[in-house]
C-alpha cells in the first residue's frame, strides 16, 4: 500500500477514534516515551559549559533514533505503519479539547478557565471570557499545524520515519525550546530545527483554513499579521483563523505573573468573543482537515 493511501486511512482512523482513554490507561503513548527520553537527557546533559553542543547532539540523536524506529516499524508492513501514524495524528483530540473549552465556558467563566489551562501555557486565573476564547482559538489554529498538518506532511515526505522524526523534534521544542535561562542554550538546536520543519506546514495550514472560508483574498493581510507574531510559523495559521472568523487573536497575556504586551493578530477583528466563536473555530478545524484529506486522497489516486 502506498504512503498516500496509508495516510488517508490514518487521518480517517484518528478522526474516528481520537485518543481512546482505555488504551492509554494501559499502554504508554509514543509521544510520552519520547518526552521521557528528552526529560532524561535534559536532566543529565543540560549542565556545564557545553549546553548548546549537548543540545545539538540531543537533536541529532532524536532524529537518528526516530528515523531508525520508523524504519523498523515499517518493515512489519502497512498495518503497523497505519496504526502508529493514526496514533501520532491529533485532529480528533484537538477538536475535543477546544470544544470542551467552549462547552465549559457556557457553564461558567471559572470552568472555562480550567478547561483552557489544559491546552495553553499562559496564566489563566485572571482571564475574562474573550481572553479564554482567544486562547482556545489560538491553540486550535497552532495545534492543527503542529499536531495534524505537519505530521501528515512529513509522513508524505518520508513515511513513518519522517513522521517520527518530526514528532521527536516537535516534542523536544515543546519541552526545552524556550528562551529561558535554563533552556536557551540546551534547547536552541531543537527550537531552530522545529522552526525549519514547520515552515511549510504552517503556511499550508493557513492556506487550508483560508481556502475553506473564502478568505484567500485576504492573503496579503494574513501574511502581514503573521509577521507580527513572535513565532516565525505559529502566526500563519493563527492569522488565517483570525481573518476567517473575523476575530482578533493574540494580544496581551500573562506568563508566570508577567504581563507581555504582544500585538493583536487581525487588530480590526472582533475582540468581544466567546463560546460561539470557539464553536466556529472547531468547525474551521474540521473544514480545513477535510480539504487536507481530499488532497491526500488525490495523491493516493495518482
Amino acid at each position: 500500500m502506498d504512503i498516500a493511501t496509508i495516510l488517508f486511512l490514518a487521518l480517517l482512523l484518528d478522526a474516528a477514534l481520537g485518543e481512546p482513554k482505555w488504551l492509554w490507561d494501559n499502554f504508554t503513548h509514543p509521544a510520552v516515551m519520547i518526552g521521557k527520553a528528552i526529560g532524561w537527557a535534559d536532566e543529565r546533559f543540560n549542565k556545564g559549559g557545553s549546553r548548546r553542543l549537548n543540545g545539538a547532539l540531543l537533536a541529532i540523536a532524536l532524529i537518528v533514533a526516530s528515523w531508525a524506529m520508523g524504519n523498523v516499524i515499517s518493515w512489519f508492513g502497512w498495518l503497523p505503519t497505519l496504526i502508529v501514524a493514526a496514533i501520532l495524528l491529533a485532529q480528533r483530540s484537538l477538536v475535543d479539547h477546544v470544544k470542551d473549552v467552549g462547552d465549559t465556558l457556557r457553564i461558567s467563566l471559572g470552568d472555562g478557565r480550567k478547561a483552557v489551562a489544559k491546552i495553553v501555557g499562559r496564566d489563566t486565573a485572571a482571564m475574562d471570557e474573550p481572553a479564554v476564547a482567544r486562547a482556545a482559538i489560538e491553540s486550535a489554529a497552532e495545534n492543527q499545524s503542529d499536531g495534524v498538518i505537519a505530521p501528515a506532511f512529513w509522513f508524505l515526505i518520508g513515511g513513518l520515519p519522517g513522521l517520527l522524526m518530526y514528532k521527536a523534534v516537535n516534542t523536544a521544542d515543546s519541552m526545552i525550546g524556550y528562551r529561558t535561562e535554563k533552556h536557551e542554550d540546551f534547547g536552541w538546536a531543537s527550537a531552530r530545527l522545529d522552526d525549519l520543519l514547520n515552515w511549510v506546514p504552517a503556511r499550508l495550514t493557513a492556506l487550508l483554513i483560508a481556502a475553506t472560508h473564502n478568505a484567500l483574498g485576504r492573503w496579503p493581510d494574513i501574511k502581514e499579521d503573521a509577521g507580527f507574531h513572535r513565532s516565525p510559523n505559529a502566526g500563519w495559521p493563527e492569522s488565517a483563523m483570525a481573518q476567517s472568523l473575523d476575530v482578533s487573536l493574540s494580544g496581551p497575556r500573562s506568563y508566570e505573573g508577567e504581563m507581555r504586551e504582544y500585538p493583536y493578530v487581525n487588530d480590526f477583528g472582533r475582540k468581544d468573543i466567546g463560546p460561539n466563536d470557539i464553536d466556529a473555530a472547531t468547525s474551521a478545524l474540521w473544514r480545513s482537515w477535510a480539504l487536507g484529506l481530499a488532497i491526500v486522497g488525490l495523491f493516493a489516486l495518482l
